[in-house]
């Protein structure tokens, strides 16, 4: 929330690289609402999810600094970005982090693997509001124009409003015009599943060698309150998300296994 004579202070990061569209797009949104620190990879790092770097040194690069904007880049990961961040950019505690905006979805099981999603649940274990934003779009010149009104809309409402401890926002966009969008939808994470995720090739060295690929398999394509019914359907698909991953259906029945 904003402080007395300080702008609201907004961290950015992604896991397309400091240079994608999306999240310089996502800055153009944001500068008039608060400021703004990136600090996002130098490059793509999709698929790294919460993953952290333990056994490689890290840098910092200031590529750009202007008023209300500092945009640095590291060779880690997004979360190391955030660690970062944190750690030796900031002088104030952010009032939101943000990751995205993400070229392509992370509904269902996407947001396990997803470094966008990493970089928001970095920010929710540090207890600081984290929304993150993804358009179903992997192209690199994505048009982000139609999420503008949503983007500014919500993160405005986080500022002010705040989340609840421990939760974060994982937000998707259906391809669509703004005009096209039906509506907006809360709902859960679908079931679903990557089939065929292995493909083997050979090599004329006279050795073997493995590219992940794969299609997505949604599990329950008729639930009506799931993100990918959503996004299907032309609405925007906000999932509340926590860093608690305890299975408390679950835990009466497994005491049992205590005698």
């Amino acid at each position: 929330m904003e402080k007395q004579g300080e702008r609201p202070l907004i961290l950015i990061s992604n896991d397309d690289g400091y240079q994608a569209k999306g999240i310089n797009e996502l800055v153009d949104m944001l500068r008039p609402l608060a400021d703004i620190v990136v600090c996002a990879p130098d490059g793509p790092r999709s698929g790294y999810s919460c993953a952290f770097s333990a056994e490689i040194p890290l840098r910092l690069n200031l590529q750009r600094r202007e008023d209300g904007l500092e945009v640095w880049s590291s060779n880690g990961t997004p979360v190391d970005c955030v660690k970062l961040a944190l750690a030796r950019i900031l002088d104030r505690r952010p009032d939101l982090v943000i990751g995205g905006i993400n070229h392509g979805d992370n509904g269902s099981v996407n947001s396990h693997y997803s470094g966008t999603m990493g970089v928001v649940m970095e920010g929710c274990m540090k207890y600081i509001p984290s929304v993150a934003f993804s358009l179903c779009d992997h192209k690199p010149d994505a048009d982000f124009e139609p999420l503008r009104p949503y983007v500014v809309k919500y993160t405005r409402h986080v500022l002010e409003n705040g989340l609840p401890k421990g939760v974060c926002l994982n937000i998707n966009f259906p391809l669509l015009e703004e005009d096209e969008y039906r509506g907006v939808k809360v709902c859960r994470m679908a079931q679903g599943s990557w089939c065929n995720e292995i493909t083997t090739c050979h090599h004329p060295r006279g050795y073997d060698y493995h590219w992940m690929v794969g299609y997505y398999q949604n599990d329950e394509p008729e639930a009506d309150d799931t993100d990918n019914w959503a996004l299907t359907h032309g609405y925007v698909a906000i999932t509340p998300t926590t860093f608690d991953v305890t299975a408390y259906e679950a835990m009466e029945q497994i005491r049992n296994w205590e005698t």
